[in-house]
């Protein structure tokens, strides 16, 4: 860390937890799956399920604005998983 550099606990607290909801997600996601659940329903419906909790929790408005960033980041690779290499 440089002198300008500061370590806000409320950062690694709030990583921490998006990493754990994750893990919910994804758990929840295989289980459909496995139950036979197509994989691009199951995406649709966990799509549906966050934008209408973003939609409650902070308007429609903000939502969409928080939306129109998605091709970007999609274009960009935020969503691509890649092969991890082995070491």
């Amino acid at each position: 860390m440089t002198e300008f550099e500061t370590h806000d606990p409320a950062l690694d607290s709030d990583q921490e937890a998006k990493r754990v909801a994750l893990s919910y997600v994804s758990e929840a996601f295989a289980e459909g799956c496995l139950d036979g659940i197509d994989g691009d329903c199951m995406a649709q419906a966990a799509l549906f399920a966050a934008f209408q909790e973003l939609v409650q929790t902070y308007g429609e408005e903000a939502t969409a604005r928080y939306a129109e960033g998605f091709p970007e980041r999609i274009r960009g690779g935020t969503y691509t998983v890649r092969p991890q290499a082995r070491h």
